[in-house]
C-alpha cells in the first residue's frame, strides 16, 4: 500500500451525529441528586438575565468525533460553559460547540468514584477540558476541595475565613452550609433557591403591609385625636358663648372682663 493510501481517511468511519443523547449511569443516592438541583436552580435563578450560559447535571460530554468511549467521553456531575447559547441539549458535543469545553466543573464524591473523580477525571479535565476551576464534595462526610488552572496545572484554591472557595468563573463563592454545598455573593450572601426566594418575597410583602397597617393605623390614630381636639375646641368654644351669654344677662360686658 503507498503512503498516499495509507494517509488517506477511511471510509468506513462513521461519525456520530451531533444529537447524541447523555449516556451517564443513574447517581448515587437522593443526596447526589438533590445536591446537582440545588446547584442549577440557583445558578439559573441567580443568571435569570443572562443567555450566555449552560449549566448542566450529569450530562455526557463527548470530545472526540470518533467516540471512543474508554476515554474520549466524560459526565461531570455538574458543570458549566460560559460564552454560548442557554438552550436545552441531549449532551455536549464539543465539535459542534465550538470546541468550547466546560469553565467550571464539580465532581459529587462518593466510595465508587472518589477515586476516579481525585485522579483520572482531575488529569483529564486539566490536560484536556483545560477546565479552568474544578471542585469536588462529597454529599456524604462533606469533603470539599477546588482547584484553579495556574501555568497549566491545577493549584488548589484557598478558602476564605468561612472555608468558602471563591470561582473567577462563576464570581461567586462556593462552600459548604447545612450540608450542601451552595453559593455566596462577594458580600458574602447565599444565594437563594427559588423556594428560599419566593419566601423571602412573601416575607418583604408581609413585612410590607404590616408596615402600612402600621402606618394606616397611626394615621386614623391621628385623625382620631384631630377629631378629638376639634371636638373638645368646640366645647371651649360652646362654653364661653354660654358664659358670655350668661354675663350679658347679669348686665356684664365680658368683653370688659
Amino acid at each position: 500500500m503507498s503512503l498516499a493510501q495509507e494517509l488517506e481517511p477511511a471510509k468506513d468511519i462513521i461519525f456520530p451525529p451531533g444529537d447524541i443523547y447523555s449516556d451517564e449511569p443513574p447517581l448515587e443516592s437522593d443526596l447526589h441528586l438533590r445536591q446537582i438541583i440545588l446547584l442549577l436552580q440557583c445558578l439559573e435563578l441567580w443568571w435569570k438575565n443572562r443567555n450566555d450560559f449552560y449549566a448542566a447535571g450529569n450530562l455526557t460530554i463527548y470530545y472526540s468525533q470518533r467516540q471512543l468511549k474508554s476515554e474520549e467521553f466524560r459526565g461531570p456531575d455538574f458543570f458549566v460553559v460560559l460564552g454560548c447559547e442557554n438552550k436545552p441539549r441531549k449532551s455536549w458535543v464539543t465539535w459542534q460547540e465550538d470546541g468550547k469545553y466546560p469553565n467550571i466543573i464539580v465532581e459529587l464524591l462518593s466510595s465508587s468514584t472518589k477515586t476516579t473523580d481525585k485522579g483520572l477525571k482531575k488529569q483529564i479535565y486539566q490536560d484536556i477540558f483545560r477546565t479552568p476551576e474544578y471542585f469536588w464534595f462529597d454529599p456524604n462526610n462533606l469533603e470539599f476541595a477546588g482547584f484553579h488552572l495556574v501555568d497549566a496545572h491545577y493549584q488548589p484554591i484557598e478558602p476564605n475565613p468561612q472555608g468558602w472557595l471563591w470561582s473567577q468563573q462563576l464570581d461567586l463563592y462556593l462552600g459548604v452550609q447545612d450540608n450542601q454545598l451552595r453559593y455566596f455573593t462577594a458580600q458574602g450572601q447565599l444565594v437563594p433557591t427559588p423556594q428560599e426566594l419566593a419566601e423571602q418575597e412573601k416575607q418583604r410583602a408581609d413585612e410590607e403591609k404590616q408596615r402600612a397597617d402600621e402606618e394606616r393605623q397611626r394615621a386614623e390614630q391621628e385623625k382620631q385625636r384631630a377629631d378629638e381636639e376639634r371636638q373638645r375646641a368646640e366645647q371651649e368654644k360652646q362654653r364661653a358663648e354660654r358664659l358670655a351669654a350668661k354675663l350679658r344677662e347679669l348686665n356684664i360686658d365680658p368683653n370688659n372682663l
